[in-house]
């Protein structure tokens, strides 16, 4: 869910990186994520864990310690792990076009913004949740064969509103994702390098504070790819993905994240 320079030097890259490790680093750190934050709602929610009811302290803290380890994996990259960031950064080249994908120049281990390259950070992301959501799933494999409701089980994939209203819904993630997104571009250029620690902070409190009324996906990937997991995973008692709502997680958090772009360069810009 981060795109910036402080999780990287230019002094430890490759002069390029090449099309797998572009791909690679986008999807191990998605993997990385995605494994650790559906095993945190597993245990929150499937019978006979031990983490049983622990509650949404217990799931905002661990998904931004979730992220902070993701971010670490695909840190090659500048550790995106989220269309949305992707996105934001090729609206930001659109405004700067000294911009690249990870934070680093060209020739540095700069990714450039160009359609190939944005194809393999999405890929990345949208298979890394995939087989992470599927890890997590054999993690817990005889506790999804458990009795319980089907939400429920859902719920440890992927994000549901607590009251369905698709439009508030929908505004709900893009302020979320746009608070993300205006943070991590804002922080890119000031000289704390603390990096994926704040993201982890940031993650929490957004949680906290905005993750009540539609579980705060604030990430295409993180709810598509496994609520496709999900359907597709031999899973006891499940009779609906949902799918009625899945859009809301995908195209608020896209639009988040030119908001949040708008405010940082677009704005910023102006003045």
């Amino acid at each position: 869910m981060v795109l910036t320079s402080i999780v990287q030097t230019a002094s430890v890259l490759p002069a390029s990186l090449s099309a797998w490790d572009i791909f690679f680093s986008e999807f191990l750190g998605t993997a990385l994520m995605m494994a650790t934050g559906t095993a945190v709602n597993a245990a929150n929610t499937l019978p006979k864990s031990k983490g049983r009811g622990s509650g949404w302290v217990l799931i905002t803290i661990g998904w931004g310690f979730a992220v902070f380890i993701g971010v670490y994996g695909g840190w090659k990259t500048g550790g995106h792990l989220n269309p949305a960031v992707t996105l934001a950064k090729v609206v930001a080249h659109g405004f700067d076009p000294s911009v690249t994908l990870n934070g680093a120049a060209i020739g540095e281990g700069g990714v450039a913004v160009t359609g190939a390259n944005v194809a393999l950070y999405l890929a990345g992301q949208f298979l890394g949740a995939f087989v992470g959501a599927v890890v997590a799933w054999l993690a817990f494999k005889k506790h999804y064969d458990e009795p319980l409701d089907n939400d429920s089980k859902l719920g440890t994939f992927s994000t549901m509103p607590a009251i369905r209203s698709y439009g508030w819904n929908f505004c709900t993630e893009l302020v979320a994702t746009a608070i993300l997104v205006t943070f991590v571009l804002v922080s890119g250029g000031t000289p704390t390098q603390i990096g994926p620690v704040a993201i982890a902070f940031v993650i929490v409190v957004l949680g906290m504070g905005l993750g009540g009324p539609t579980g705060y996906a604030m990430n295409p990937a993180r709810d598509l790819s496994p609520r496709i997991a999900f359907t597709i995973l031999p899973i006891p008692g499940k009779t609906s993905s949902d799918w009625a709502y899945s859009w809301v997680p995908v195209f608020g958090p896209l639009a988040g994240a030119v908001v949040g772009t708008v405010i940082s360069y677009g704005l910023n810009m102006a003045v």
